[in-house]
């Protein structure tokens, strides 16, 4: 409920404003370089960290965005119960960042859950796993007409796409 606030609160706010004399279109369907890289190391540094609220072991959820420069920014960072699909983000939403608490899958990777996300909102989500160290991160991404995903290391850096 406190998540599902959190987001009507964000939607209200409206998208971030652009900075003079740049174009706002539709977000990728693939995270920009900077996008990832901001992904893997501003969204590491949230893994292991607690989290206030009702909700036992949630998930965390970064909604990303750019600032009036142009650069990769955090637009709201809340908490969500773990196994259950995210809404729609907000406009204004370039990525979003999903960190598990628990591995829910028998291969380390993104859930079905993950996976729906992408397909139904054609934006591309970052997964972390919180159960390891260093956190295993993943892009899921909509590419060539269909949901899959790579893995990104440490500082950004990319693996192949993966069904």
């Amino acid at each position: 409920m406190i998540a599902a606030l959190l987001l009507f609160a964000v939607q209200a706010a409206g998208p971030a404003a652009a900075a003079p004399g740049v174009e706002t279109t539709a977000p990728s369907p693939v995270a920009d370089q900077d996008l990832r890289e901001f992904a893997a190391i501003d969204g590491r540094k949230v893994a292991g960290r607690p989290t206030g609220g009702p909700y036992a072991n949630p998930d965390k959820i970064l909604l990303l965005t750019r600032d009036g420069k142009g650069y990769p920014a955090v637009m709201a960072s809340l908490a969500f119960p773990a196994r259950q699909s995210l809404p729609a983000p907000p406009p204004g939403t370039l990525a979003v960042v999903r960190l598990h608490q628990r591995m829910e899958t028998i291969i380390p990777g993104p859930t079905a859950d993950d996976l729906a996300f992408v397909a139904a909102n054609r934006l591309p989500l970052f997964v972390i796993g919180e159960w390891a160290r260093p956190a295993p991160m993943w892009e899921v991404a909509w590419v060539d007409g269909g949901v899959r995903f790579r893995t990104v290391g440490d500082v950004g850096e990319i693996g192949p796409w993966q069904d």
